[in-house]
């Protein structure tokens, strides 16, 4: 008799860990007691808010600790509704809403409610490590999107025409975007929505740096009433609030669609915790703004980069949003896989681009964050580099 496992294990084979392989290094030396600055993932380095920590702690201590509804809590679907109502325009009804822990898993179950083998996804290229995973989880084909450093990696309609076939089916969109920092004005994304319509694509749009914009305004498709019966939304507290330990997130889509949905995240999981969901509902209706702070300090942040970098062959792409920067490291000679794992024997751990599909194997991804005098000695070590 021999033992098998199901082809997924298959087909995501070498997704996961393989990109990771120089940030994964980059912990081992950091473990031996090497001095290392560590730039590789985009965890806030600022606290969770206390005041939705204790809302979290009270709502333990006050019995919340049992099982949530399979939507998701009652007060915490209606913060997320009333959240999507403001921004839209429109009334967004509480059954449009479903609760997951963290964006990752509603990704993936999203996807996994809209295609199957046969069909073809389209991921703007590059794209966030863990997307292609999402594809071929489903049983779907992976396609990239090429997009071009020339135009600041903004996805244009004829990037998308060019890439569909016969057997597309969705678009897996990320505006700001992760990890260029590109962020879709609306005209951009009515364009989009215009080719989607042609080919009656679905849009999953992932939209987890909404508040972290710099440059231009953040829109999505969810808010285009013409677009929004054919967008189903992703996001979480993970990076607004500097919370990504407690996995609350969530999907806003068409009731008909999120009913359908529910099956298949009750096959996985019931909701998120009550007590999380306590804090997401907190959070939503707070005055408060987290991300405030964390996008001003980014934003010093990448003025101290570029200056670090200015005059040398690194060459920063400055993003309109989110907490990465792209350099373009071509000019060493190097790609940026080579450029990286150069870069851990001198003291600096960043991403290469190569981790995020072909068209960024010429950059290396530096993380915005950690404090301002830790960045801008990366900096000069990753000048040490060349």
């Amino acid at each position: 008799m021999t033992l098998k496992t199901a082809s997924i294990t298959d087909r995501l084979a070498n997704l996961g860990a393989a990109r990771w392989d120089v940030h994964f290094e980059g912990r081992k030396r950091l473990a031996a007691g090497e001095n290392l600055i560590e730039l590789t993932i985009g965890e806030p380095d600022i606290p969770t808010p206390p005041a939705l920590i204790e809302v979290a702690a009270q709502s333990m201590r006050d019995g919340r600790t049992g099982y949530a509804a399979g939507r998701g809590e009652p007060g915490m679907v209606a913060a997320i509704a009333a959240k999507y109502s403001a921004r839209t325009g429109r009334t967004i009804d509480p059954r449009q809403v479903l609760s997951f822990p963290g964006t990752q898993a509603a990704l993936s179950l999203c996807m996994l409610s809209l295609t199957e083998a046969g069909d073809d996804v389209l991921l703007p290229d590059p794209y966030y490590a863990t997307y292609e995973s999402v594809v071929r989880a489903s049983g779907a084909q992976f396609v990239p999107v090429p997009m071009e450093a020339a135009n600041g990696f903004h996805l244009t309609p004829d990037q998308l025409e060019a890439a569909i076939t016969s057997s597309s089916k969705v678009l897996l969109l990320n505006s700001p975007h992760n990890p260029t920092g590109a962020t879709l004005s609306a005209p951009e994304i009515g364009a989009i929505g215009e080719v989607c319509e042609a080919h009656d694509l679905w849009i999953l749009s992932d939209e987890v740096y909404e508040p972290l914009v710099y440059s231009g305004t953040f829109a999505s498709p969810f808010d285009d009433a013409r677009l929004a019966e054919r967008t189903v939304v992703v996001s979480s507290l993970s990076k607004s609030h500097a919370a990504p330990g407690f996995r609350a997130g969530w999907s806003v889509s068409p009731l008909w669609f999120a009913d359908k949905a529910q099956s298949v995240s009750e096959a996985v999981l019931f909701g998120n915790q009550p007590f999380i969901a306590d804090m997401v509902e907190a959070a939503l209706k707070s005055d408060d703004d987290p991300a405030a702070e964390m996008g001003a300090n980014y934003r010093s942040r990448i003025e101290a980069v570029k200056a670090c970098f200015d005059g040398t062959p690194l060459k920063p792409m400055v993003p309109e949003a989110g907490m990465f920067m792209l350099v373009d490291v071509s000019a060493s000679g190097m790609d940026g896989e080579a450029f990286a794992r150069k870069a851990l024997d001198h003291g600096v751990s960043v991403m290469p681009g190569g981790s995020f599909g072909s068209q960024a194997k010429a950059f290396i991804r530096l993380s915005l964050t950690v404090p301002e005098d830790d960045l801008r000695e990366a900096a000069e070590r990753l000048v040490g580099v060349l």
